[in-house]
């Protein structure tokens, strides 16, 4: 899979090995071994690409974790819009949330695991043509 995800022309993210959101009070070694793990596995998984971005699971980033993922070559990749649809609010409260929020700043959370997602497919469904009509353009921020 990932390697299809690669040959799609996707960019590969470091999540950590296993999405501790309470990473920001975990001690250095513990960090590291999260976030180097991760990235052997997306490496190896993807036949040889590495993660070029880290996400702080729950956006729980150090000044150590920025760090080591810049030595990597990952840039943190953090959000400005938190959809809150891993709760499952319902559709309406997701988009209701995007667009409130957008002033934030354009960089917007969404989950594609972690059960159910009809929810969050249905909120995209309507977020992303309006994004496009207040003239958003789509990807990862420039490294």
């Amino acid at each position: 899979l990932v390697k299809k995800v690669v040959a799609a022309g996707h960019l590969l993210c470091n999540h950590s090995v296993s999405h501790d959101t309470t990473m920001d009070r975990q001690s250095e070694a513990y960090q590291s071994q999260q976030i180097l793990d991760a990235e052997r596995m997306i490496t190896k998984a993807s036949g040889g690409v590495r993660p070029v971005y880290y996400r702080a699971p729950g956006g729980a980033f150090t000044p150590y974790s920025r760090k080591l993922a810049a030595s990597r070559g990952m840039r943190p990749l953090g959000w400005n819009v938190d959809s809150k649809d891993f709760e499952r609010p319902g559709t309406d409260a997701m988009v209701a949330t995007v667009e409130r929020e957008l002033p934030n700043g354009p960089t917007i959370l969404f989950h594609d695991a972690g059960g159910d997602r009809s929810q969050t497919v249905e909120a995209l469904r309507r977020v992303l043509p309006w994004l496009r009509d207040q003239g958003y353009s789509f990807g990862f921020p420039v490294r």
